[in-house]
């Protein structure tokens, strides 16, 4: 038998055709193709195989096919001597059970290359149909009189493995997008569950909430009843009172009559002279007193038939008057139960609104606490920071925690600052390097204090402001550093910069630190210290006897006039950061001159301090108000004409130059009054409105008078 080696490269080679289901194409002719090829490949494999088989002349093993399967032939080459000695007693032998030698032979081949198999791959059953593909192509080879016919099969069924592949090569998108939309389906149906259960439960609230409604509408409507019931009763008592009433006014009628009768009678008998009248007459006047007396029981008896249930007009008078309050008053409680009913329905939809943002309140404080960090205990920062818990209480006295966190990184700072001996260079990059920072090197670091830093800052301001401000601030900042140390100029720059960079808490650092950077213009620190300086001569002015003092009503009325445009609340601010408070008196005495005093670190009191937040306020509030009148989007575009037209609308009292320096700084362009035939050209200058509004933060920009009020329609 031959070697493993051929065997080995026989299969890696028929590997190569059958194991590559993408490039397989489903036609007979390819396939064909492919067979012939395999066919030339395993030529040395079937010469060997077939040697024993052509000595034999093509003779077929009559082998019963109801012999076991396990009745095989030992392990051993084939057309080996013991083959050759043996070949004889095979042919005379008559059919026994024994297996043909060329089947022992092919399942042995066929046992050996699975065993060497590697079934661990997703390809193993491709690689499993390898060895039987090999031992249908020696059938096909030794059989030459079925070989078309079983080529002709082959064929038949490598077409239907190939489009098979293609088959389910195609299906395994389609099962990755079933499990993903089955996945979806499932999201979608919990969704949809948890969103029903959250509406039941809303619903079964809604539900509670209108049967306790239906409850107390049915115990008013019972409390309304009895009332009602009560008010018949006593009416049907008044009623009876009143008819009891009259009863005994014609007994009393009666009585009264009875006793007038008796009267005249007894007066009669006791008169004299009745007795001397005309018989005659007397008895005419009887029959005649008679008449009337039976006419007037005919009356009295007509009246009580007709009038005996009638009431009184005073009576009923005084009953409609009592119904008519009553009425009144029910129609006034049927107004306060409709007002109280709506009020308890805006109540509910209240209580509704109130639980569902209690309950994202709730969830958003539980997210909170899970995420957040405990808030630090600042006191154990009183042994750290230098000076001990005097300097630490000072420092954080009125400061919240990020204030604090600010506070606690400059002393670190300041710390690192000074163990600090040299600073590396930046280099000389001019598109973001300032002046005064460009050097490539190692300069010193000079260690000033905080109080020297803020010295040489203060005589800094005071040269810049007496010059007339021809360079960029960072080149006189330099100059001016190269006036007071020399050649050790770039040394303190660094110094310096450090420094103000490091100290952002300090008011004068921190304006000077982003002057430097461009990122204020000075501008806007010179027009603060101007209207400081304003406002204090002001209330030097209203002083007359010079004595530093003022009442709080002399300090209000400098404000409204010092600052026309400022609100009434934003004035109560200012005298409240002045020391007015609501319990003080206008008459109250006030030492103006310490609202504009600085500490020795530059730092100024709350009056200025609050000045210059509200002046920060209302620059933002003119810079939204600018915004809203463009009606445009942050990314948008924006024109120089339109820019002009919305700040006139917003600020008629806008002056020329004060509107064309705006307009500069906004596009960067230089704007001048342009005659009518240059507006083509003004309106190809545009910007985005998050830039011009960034670049207009940059500059002192504030109103200039009120906005025209529209008139009214």
């Amino acid at each position: 038998m031959a070697s493993s080696t051929p065997r080995r490269s026989s299969l890696a080679t028929s590997s190569r055709i059958h194991l590559r289901p993408s490039k397989v194409t489903v036609d007979e002719n390819s396939v064909t193709e492919a067979s012939n090829a395999e066919k030339r490949k395993l030529s040395q494999k079937r010469k060997t195989l077939t040697l024993c088989q052509s000595s034999i002349c093509g003779y077929l093993s009559p082998w019963p096919t109801y012999a076991s399967g396990q009745t095989i032939l030992h392990n051993r080459k084939p057309c080996s001597d013991n083959y050759w000695k043996k070949i004889g007693g095979w042919k005379q032998s008559t059919l026994g059970t024994t297996k043909p030698r060329f089947l022992e032979q092919l399942e042995n081949y066929l046992r050996k290359e699975l065993l060497l198999l590697d079934l661990s791959t997703d390809s193993s059953q491709e690689l499993r149909l390898q060895p039987y593909r090999e031992i249908f192509e020696f059938f096909i080879e030794d059989f030459k009189t079925y070989k078309p016919l079983l080529s002709s099969i082959k064929n038949a069924y490598e077409m239907m493995l190939a489009h098979q592949r293609e088959e389910i090569r195609a299906l395994e998108p389609l099962k990755a997008k079933l499990v993903t939309v089955n996945e979806d389906c499932n999201e979608r149906i919990l969704a949809m569950r948890a969103e029903e259960r959250s509406e039941i439960s809303m619903l079964k609230k809604e539900k509670m909430s209108l049967l306790k409604l239906i409850d107390k509408k049915n115990e008013e409507k019972i409390s309304l009843q009895s009332e009602v019931t009560k008010l018949r009763k006593s009416l049907a008592e008044e009623y009876l009172r009143y008819l009891t009433e009259r009863d005994a006014r014609k007994i009393l009628i009666a009585d009264l009559n009875e006793l007038r009768y008796q009267r005249e009678d007894m007066s009669l008998a006791q008169s004299p002279g009745v007795w001397g009248e005309d018989p005659v007459k007397l008895a005419l006047a009887l029959k005649m007193t008679r008449q009337d007396l039976a006419r007037t029981q005919m009356e009295l008896n007509t009246m009580k038939a007709n009038f005996g249930d009638v009431v009184p007009r005073r009576d009923f008078e005084m009953q409609e008057k009592t119904n008519k309050d009553l009425q009144e008053q029910l129609e006034s409680l049927r107004d306060d139960y409709e007002e109280v009913r709506k009020e308890h329905e805006i109540l509910l939809q209240l209580h509704m609104t109130t639980l569902k943002e209690r309950d994202q309140f709730y969830t958003e404080l539980q997210e909170i606490q899970g995420t957040s960090t405990p808030r630090p205990d600042w006191i154990k920062c009183e042994d750290v920071v230098a000076g001990g818990p005097e300097r630490w209480h000072m420092l954080a006295e009125g400061k919240n925690s990020d204030q604090l966190v600010d506070v606690l990184l400059e002393e670190i700072g300041e710390g690192l600052l000074r163990e600090k001996d040299f600073f590396q260079g930046l280099g000389y990059e001019e598109s973001i390097l300032p002046s005064f920072l460009r050097f490539d090197g190692v300069v010193q670091n000079k260690k000033p204090t905080k109080k020297d830093v803020i010295n040489l800052l203060k005589d800094a301001w005071k040269e810049r402001l007496t010059e007339e401000q021809k360079d960029k601030f960072s080149d006189f900042f330099f100059k001016f550093l190269e006036s007071r140390f020399g050649s050790d100029a770039m040394a303190w720059a660094y110094t310096i910069f450090e420094n103000i960079k490091l100290f952002r808490s300090n008011e004068l650092m921190r304006q000077f630190y982003d002057i430097l950077m461009e990122k204020r213009s000075e501008s806007v620190y010179i027009k603060q210290k101007e209207t400081v300086t304003q406002l204090l001569k002001e209330l030097t002015n209203v002083d007359n006897q010079n004595e530093g003092v003022l009442t709080m009503e002399q300090l209000s009325t400098v404000l409204k006039s010092t600052f026309p445009l400022k609100k009434e609340d934003k004035i109560q601010e200012l005298m409240e950061a002045g020391g007015w408070h609501t319990n003080s008196s206008n008459a109250d005495l006030l030492n103006y001159r310490l609202l504009f005093v600085e500490d020795e670190e530059g730092q100024s009191m709350p009056f200025v301090h609050k000045l210059w937040d509200q002046y920060m306020f209302e620059k933002d509030e003119y810079l939204q108000e600018l915004k809203q009148a463009l009606g445009l989007e942050l990314r948008e575009e924006v024109t120089l004409p339109k820019l002009r037209e919305t700040l006139m609308i917003i600020d008629p009292s806008l002056d020329k130059q004060t509107l064309n320096s705006y307009l500069n700084q906004a596009f960067q362009v230089p704007v001048i009054e342009a005659p009518e035939e240059s507006e083509e050209n003004q309106e190809n200058v545009v910007a985005q409105v998050r830039t011009v509004l960034e670049r207009l933060q940059i500059i002192d920009v504030r109103r200039k008078g009120p906005r025209e009020q529209e008139p009214a329609s």
